[in-house]
C-alpha cells in the first residue's frame, strides 16, 4: 500500500472491524447459500477456451483472486478459472475461497502490511463505500480507459450500483434482485387469476386474504434489511442523505420517512390478520414453507429461482412477479444486489494488468452465459442473451423472464442505484431489529424506524469521522 495512506487505512480497518464484528448474517451468507440450490454437482456445458496464447519470453504472471463463492457456485468458478488458464499460456489465475463476504475483507486488512494478500477480490456490494475509502484499491476506469474497453456492451443498471462520481471503482460479477413468488395452483384453487399477480401493496393483501385458507396461509416475507432498502427504491425513495450517499457522503439516515413506515404497516397488517406468517429474519425459512405449500405468496432473490423451482418440482406451479409497491408510489424499481470485483493496489502493475485481461474475459458472453445458467445470476453483458446455452435455460426455468423484465423496467435514478454508506453491513442488522420490533408489536411503525434511523445515523457519523477523512 502507498505510504500514505498507511494512517487512514489502520483506522478504516480498525473502524470497519467493528462494523463486520457487529454483524451477524449477511446477505451473502442468504443468497449464496441459496444461489448455491443448483442441481447439477459438476459444471457441464462448458464453453471451448480460446486459442491458447504463446509468450515468446516463457514468463508467467500469477493472479490471486479470492472469493465468497462455495459450494456450486465455487465450482462454476473453478471452472471458468480453468477455461482461462487453458487459454492464457502467459498468465495463470489461482481462485482461493476465503469464506464469507466479512471473513474475506478481514483476511484482506491483515494482509495489507505483507503484501501477502490477492491481486483482486470480490467483495458484496454493500462494501462498496468502505472499498472506495480504504485507498487501497485501483479503481477499474483506469484499465477501461486504458484499454478503450466499451462500456456499452455490459448492462446499464447493473453497472449504475458500481459507479461513482462517473467512475467504476469495480467491475459487477454476481448479481441478483428480489422478486415475488407465488403458487399458480392455489391462486387457481382461490378464484384468483394465475396470469394476474398482485402488483400493489394492497392488491398482495387482498390475494392474501383470499388464499389464506385449508391450512395455508397468504404470504410470509423474511424480515430481511435487503427487502426494506429495495422497497424503498421500488417507491423512489433514497435511503440515506446527499443522494443516496452518492452525491456526496451520506450523514444521515433516512430509514424512518414514509417509505420505511408505509411498508412496516402493510406488512404488520397482514401479520395481525393473519394472512401473513412471520417466520423471522431467514429467508431459507420462508423458501421452505413456500416450497412446502405452506404459504402462498413470498419474497426471494433472482438467484433462488432455480433452486425453488427444481424444489416444488411437479407439486405446483411457481410463478413470478415484479416487487409489489405501494399504488401511489412514485416511480422507482429494483436495486441490484450481489458482489462485484476490485482491484488491489500493493500489487505490481503488470499483475493488475494481468487481472484485468481476466476480468474481460468473465465479461465475455460465453463466460457470462455459462455463470448465469450454473449459478442464476444476472448476465451482466447483454449479448449473453443470445447465447444458445441460456436461451435454453430461459425455456426450462421462464420464470426468469420476470427478474429480467423487472431489472429493464428499472429507471437509473438515485434512489434505484441504491444506497451506499461506510456502515451499510451494521446497518442491515439493525433495520432487521426494527422491523421486528414492529412484526412483534413492540413499537409502532414510526417509533422503530426513528430509532433505527437515529442509531445508524450516529454509526455514520462515527464512520465518516474515523474511516471517510
Amino acid at each position: 500500500m502507498n505510504k500514505k495512506y498507511a494512517k487512514s487505512w489502520v483506522l478504516s480497518a480498525a473502524a470497519f472491524m467493528m462494523v463486520l464484528s457487529a454483524c451477524g448474517q449477511t446477505a451473502q451468507t442468504r443468497n449464496s447459500a441459496a444461489a448455491g440450490t443448483t442441481s447439477s454437482s459438476q459444471p457441464t456445458g462448458v464453453p471451448s477456451p480460446e486459442t491458447k496464447k504463446e509468450t515468446p519470453s516463457g514468463e508467467v504472471t500469477k493472479v490471486v483472486w479470492w472469493h465468497s463463492m462455495g459450494g456450486e457456485l465455487g465450482k462454476a468458478i473453478d471452472q471458468l478459472v480453468a477455461n482461462f488458464n487453458s487459454s492464457h499460456k502467459d498468465i495463470q489465475v489461482e481462485a482461493i475461497f476465503q469464506g464469507t463476504y466479512d471473513e474475506s475483507l478481514n483476511k484482506m486488512k491483515a494482509s495489507l502490511d505483507s503484501k501477502s494478500g490477492p491481486t483482486m477480490i470480490q467483495v458484496y456490494e454493500i462494501g462498496s463505500r468502505f472499498m472506495i475509502d480504504s485507498k487501497a484499491i485501483t479503481p477499474m476506469q483506469k484499465f477501461i480507459d486504458q484499454d478503450k474497453f466499451d462500456l456499452t456492451q455490459l448492462e446499464e443498471n447493473i453497472l449504475s450500483y458500481y459507479t461513482f462520481d462517473g467512475q467504476l471503482y469495480s467491475i459487477p460479477f454476481n448479481t441478483s434482485n428480489p422478486i415475488m413468488y407465488y403458487n399458480k395452483t392455489l391462486f387457481k384453487k382461490a378464484g384468483l387469476d394465475p396470469e394476474k399477480p398482485p402488483a400493489t401493496y394492497d392488491e398482495v393483501t387482498a390475494a392474501a386474504k383470499a388464499l389464506s385458507k385449508d391450512g395455508v396461509t397468504g404470504a410470509s416475507f423474511a424480515l430481511y434489511g435487503w427487502f426494506m432498502e429495495q422497497f424503498f427504491a421500488n417507491q423512489g425513495a433514497e435511503y440515506v442523505n446527499n443522494g443516496n450517499g452518492r452525491t456526496s457522503s451520506a450523514t444521515e439516515s433516512l430509514a424512518n420517512t414514509e417509505a420505511g413506515i408505509q411498508t412496516l404497516a402493510w406488512m404488520k397488517q397482514m401479520v395481525d390478520d393473519k394472512v401473513a406468517l412471520n417466520l423471522g429474519r431467514k429467508t431459507d425459512d420462508t423458501k421452505k414453507a413456500f416450497v412446502a405449500g405452506q404459504v402462498a405468496i413470498t419474497l426471494d432473490s433472482t438467484a433462488s429461482l432455480r433452486g425453488i423451482v427444481d424444489a416444488v418440482g411437479d407439486k405446483f406451479e411457481v410463478g413470478t412477479a415484479f416487487l409489489p409497491k405501494p399504488a401511489n408510489a412514485k416511480e422507482g424499481g429494483v436495486v441490484v444486489g450481489g458482489a462485484s470485483l476490485y482491484m488491489m493496489n500493493n500489487r505490481p502493475e503488470a499483475e493488475q494488468k494481468a487481472a484485468w485481461e481476466f476480468i474481460k474475459f468473465l465479461a465475455m458472453p460465453e463466460q457470462q452465459a455459462f455463470w448465469n445458467t450454473k449459478t442464476g445470476y444476472f448476465p451482466i453483458t447483454k449479448k449473453a442473451y443470445d447465447q444458445p446455452a441460456v436461451q435454453e435455460n430461459m425455456k426450462k426455468f421462464p420464470q426468469f423472464q420476470t427478474a429480467v423484465n423487472q431489472l429493464h423496467a428499472t429507471k437509473v435514478s438515485k434512489a434505484t442505484q441504491g444506497a451506499v454508506m461506510g456502515v451499510f453491513p451494521e446497518a442491515r442488522q439493525i433495520m432487521e431489529g426494527a422491523m421486528e420490533e414492529v412484526i412483534t408489536g413492540l413499537k409502532s411503525p414510526k417509533d422503530a424506524l426513528d430509532a433505527a434511523a437515529s442509531n445508524i445515523t450516529k454509526k455514520i457519523e462515527v464512520y465518516n469521522k474515523t474511516v471517510a477523512k
